[in-house]
């Protein structure tokens, strides 16, 4: 998994503008700040749909740029998002848990029309990304 540096800023009356230094024509916006790293989340998947994504630059190195320099002395500041990349190879794997939470696993994954993977897989990369 990588991880992208996102610059945030806000304007008065306006909503948090989000920006990536490594992505120059990619940015995004969220109303709350709790939405920040979802909304770039989704900047980053949309991006990678059409185009590869280089490697990211390390958090130094963006910190040494001018012009980051000067965002962040005019009150914008850094986030760290976690982009999983999607890849179509499925892979098995074995794990093992208690029954009563497979069962409550299995019953959710019902409720909501999903395998029990596809739950699995969904309930890991929304936390990942949440505790970016």
């Amino acid at each position: 998994m990588r991880y992208y540096v996102a610059l945030v800023y806000k304007d008065p009356e306006s909503a948090y503008g989000i920006s990536f230094p490594d992505l120059p024509s990619v940015f995004s916006a969220a109303d709350r700040d709790e939405d920040l790293v979802i909304k770039a989340i989704e900047a980053l998947r949309l991006w990678a749909e059409d185009e590869a994504l280089p490697l990211p630059s390390s958090h130094q190195a963006i910190l040494a740029r001018h012009d980051i320099q000067a965002e962040l002395a005019s009150g914008a500041f850094l986030i760290r998002v976690p982009l999983i990349e999607d890849d179509t190879r499925t892979v098995r794997a074995n794990i093992t848990m208690d029954a009563g939470t497979l069962a409550a696993i299995d019953q959710a994954a019902k409720q909501r029309g999903l395998t029990r993977s596809a739950f699995l897989a969904s309930c890991a990369r929304k936390e990942i990304e949440r505790s970016a």
